[in-house]
């Protein structure tokens, strides 16, 4: 008889049972996708920041602002080779909860400190000579269906203009698109002399500071150096890479990735539990069964197959299918969370651990209840009832 219709077979013996056991597989898969596309999300940030960056910040926390000033004392250390500086402005459109990052800034310093930014140069031009211009990633575009030439009134969580609205007029000048895959394309940049003329308080100063060195090698130096510049001074500044900029700031949700780790190895651990006994029931049930198909032929090594088939199928196939939702789920929440969580994603190598994974459940759980039967006595199956 074929054995994958005796597999079949068996596993609808008890239809309830399986299909719980398949269910429980199939969340926890789901389960893996979407915590593994989550630590994917926070660390996208640190695979693409640039080791030529430094972020220099108030000492005391982000949202303390810096004096413009500081822009030309730190372009005037050695090793400095091109410098930028943004401040955080609290836009949104339409609607005040979906606020996204639009930076007032320097636009002609823009690409010399991030050159991994396409532009189209007639747009760049265009934009540099457009005072109320904005420069907005293509996937933030695309997102809201804004065309280039649009006016677009955007709202300031934060800054009001000096006759007290808190709506402020913009055009959208030009794109800008990242290179690599992964570029956050979900940003805008402002002309900083627009935003600092019109806005009702805290003229000349700025958010935080972005210098791109010469040598990454010498980044120690040069973030030690920024901060002497300032020490007991009324604004101190911190230094850092923009690697650690962005680990630091993603440490205040805690260390994302052992969290991860810690739920999914109990996740598995309790699922190992639920399906190991489920198959060891399975094989309890059918002792005398396999007794007899012992008894009219079937070798040990066939058994111990048909048992790890059970297994592995109710593994592989929920396995599979939580994997399949969960990319479902993920695509939908990409779309709702762009705003915040860009890099949200099934990544190849989530799937190629997920069914590793799978097959390894198969394994274990189907090993023991596959020895047992194995190893039984056709005498003494036989004899019990």
């Amino acid at each position: 008889m074929n054995s994958l219709h005796l597999i079949r077979k068996n596993l609808g013996r008890k239809k309830t049972r399986t299909l719980l056991t398949l269910l429980s597989v199939i969340v926890a898969f789901i389960l893996f996708a979407l915590l593994n596309a989550l630590n994917h999300a926070y660390r996208l940030g640190l695979d693409l920041a640039g080791a030529d960056r430094l972020i220099t910040m108030h000492k005391v926390s982000f949202i303390q602002p810096l004096p413009m000033s500081y822009v030309n004392r730190i372009s005037a250390i050695d090793g400095v080779q091109h410098i930028a500086h943004y401040s955080w402005f609290g836009a949104y459109y339409q609607d005040p909860k979906a606020q996204f990052g639009l930076f007032p800034t320097e636009l002609e310093t823009l690409r010399q400190v991030y050159p991994e930014f396409q532009i189209d140069q007639q747009q760049w031009q265009q934009l540099l000579q457009t005072r109320t211009g904005l420069l907005v990633g293509e996937l933030m575009m695309r997102n809201n269906g804004w065309e280039i030439g649009q006016r677009l009134p955007l709202g300031s969580t934060i800054y009001p203009q000096q006759n007290g609205e808190y709506f402020w007029d913009f055009e959208i000048v030009a794109t800008y698109q990242g290179v690599g895959d992964g570029s956050d394309e979900l940003q805008a940049y402002m002309h900083y002399d627009y935003f600092n003329e019109a806005r009702a308080f805290g003229q000349d100063s700025i958010g935080w500071i972005v210098t791109k060195i010469a040598d990454p090698a010498n980044s120690e130096g040069i973030t030690r150096l920024i901060d002497e510049r300032f020490a007991n001074s009324s604004t101190e500044t911190k230094t850092s890479s923009e690697k650690g900029w962005i680990a630091g700031f993603a440490a205040q949700f805690g260390n994302i990735g052992l969290m991860v780790m810690a739920i999914l190895a109990c996740v598995f651990f309790t699922l190992l539990l639920v399906s190991g006994n489920a198959m060891a029931q399975s094989v309890r049930e059918r002792t005398n069964e396999l007794a007899v198909m012992k008894t009219i032929g079937f070798t040990d090594q066939r058994v111990v197959r048909l048992v790890l088939g059970e297994s592995l199928c109710l593994a592989l196939l929920g396995g599979l299918l939580g994997l399949l939702m969960g990319y479902l789920i993920i695509g939908g929440a990409r779309t709702a969370m762009a705003q915040f969580l860009p890099g949200l994603a099934m990544t190849p190598q989530t799937v190629l651990i997920g069914l590793i994974l799978a097959l390894l459940l198969g394994l274990v759980t189907g090993l023991i209840p596959g020895v047992r039967a194995m190893r039984l006595n056709v005498v003494e199956a036989l004899a019990r009832r």
